[in-house]
């Protein structure tokens, strides 16, 4: 399903995955359908490899959606309920609530259960997720109430969430949320966010390859600093629906993913939601390894290691390529052995060079000669005016005198 709002779009689609696969109850069999399901994903983003350098621990992924259920088996210990910003109060005991969230929280967080072995496994399964509320899903009690909110209240309800998630020690920020225009408000949580080194990921959209000449731009994915996700399928090929544009700077799996939902049933979702989802997770694997690298050498770790890189080495279907964890990890390893990385000299690079690369004044220097005909044409000076003050005083006598 399509979920779309004037002023919001949660970019994923979604089926139950079929009746053999729905672990309620979990058994073996069950598991390894499940986790052989998710295989593929794992293994195109060379996910196994990377986890032997990190799997995320200590870093709080801000995941701005519908929320995420806190009580999922493959999610129970990871969620940190943050604030709800939709404007609405639907409980979370709603079996409504969530839906979305969850999906997106499982394939950062997961760690299984049943001592691992069994359902998704996250990106990042040691990471934690900090829930924050901002959209509702179609099914929620209170979607269509929501849906009567204004786009002024919605955007202010995103900038909020992204300065909440700031505050509260985010490392990474994950939005697989859309919306149709830029906000003011938005855009300075974003600077906040990047001033606090904090990685912020959104989904690029679900508009396709319908829209000509290029899809439209969907934000927050569009704004400078943010890394916009597309999808690719199973074949690393773009994925029909993904929007080709020039938010894309990555591309990741976004067409059958395997997820947990609302319910703890397993779905299979596809939008360029997963793919921003996947990657935010990637992102805190970096986060957790290196946690002083600068916000902008872990998107250059994530673009300049990607697999399957197009022709000229950019398009606006999968910006620099599929991201590979464990080559993603390798170039941030040594980013972060560079002289002055976690000093912040990384990003003057990216950002125009520093006070080091500002050229000169076009003056010229001045050395002491100028100084000292300086101070002999203030003594002259000084001493023609004394004289010129001492004739007048004789002419005023004389004339005082006649």
């Amino acid at each position: 399903m399509l979920i779309r709002k004037p002023a919001a779009l949660l970019a994923a689609l979604a089926v139950l995955l079929p009746a053999a696969l729905i672990a309620a109850p979990a058994t073996p069999a069950l598991a390894d359908q499940v986790r052989s399901a998710q295989m593929w994903v794992l293994n195109m983003l060379n996910i196994q490899q990377a986890w032997t350098v990190s799997q995320g621990a200590g870093v709080t992924v801000a995941v701005i959606d519908s929320g995420v259920d806190r009580d999922v088996s493959d999610l129970t210990g990871s969620v940190i309920e943050g604030p709800n910003l939709t404007g609405v109060n639907t409980p979370m005991s709603n079996p409504n609530w969530g839906q979305h969230g969850t999906w997106m929280g499982s394939l950062i967080a997961g760690h299984g259960h049943d001592g691992g072995a069994d359902g998704i496994l996250g990106t990042a399964p040691q990471s934690r997720i900090l829930s924050i509320r901002v959209i509702t899903d179609p099914a929620d009690p209170n979607y269509h109430k929501y849906q009567r909110e204004s786009s002024a209240h919605s955007q202010q309800a995103l900038a909020k969430a992204i300065t909440d998630a700031v505050r509260d020690g985010a490392g990474v920020i994950s939005m697989s949320i859309g919306y149709g225009g830029p906000s003011l408000a938005v855009r300075q949580a974003l600077q906040d966010a990047y001033d606090h080194n904090v990685v912020v990921l959104a989904s690029s959209g679900n508009s396709g390859k319908a829209s000509r000449p290029r899809a439209p731009y969907s934000f927050p994915a569009d704004y400078p600093g943010v890394i916009g996700v597309a999808a690719v399928s199973q074949d690393d090929t773009p994925a029909s629906f993904s929007s080709d544009n020039l938010s894309v700077q990555v591309a990741a799996p976004g067409v059958n993913v395997p997820a947990q939902g609302r319910d703890g049933q397993y779905w299979l979702v596809s939008g360029t939601s997963p793919a921003c989802a996947l990657t935010a997770g990637v992102a805190a694997l970096i986060r957790s390894a290196y946690p002083k690298l600068p916000a902008s050498d872990v998107a250059e770790a994530l673009t300049t290691t990607t697999r399957n890189r197009p022709p000229g080495g950019y398009d606006d279907n999968v910006g620099f390529g599929t991201v590979d964890a464990a080559a993603a990890l390798t170039a941030a390893r040594k980013l972060n052995a560079q002289p002055g990385a976690q000093a912040g000299l990384a990003s003057a690079e990216h950002f125009g060079g520093g006070h080091q690369a500002v050229p000169p004044a076009p003056v010229a220097r001045r050395g002491p000669g100028p100084l000292v005909l300086f101070a002999v044409l203030v003594v002259a000076s000084l001493a023609l005016l004394s004289a010129a003050l001492s004739g007048l005083v004789v002419i005023r006598r004389r004339l005082r005198a006649g």
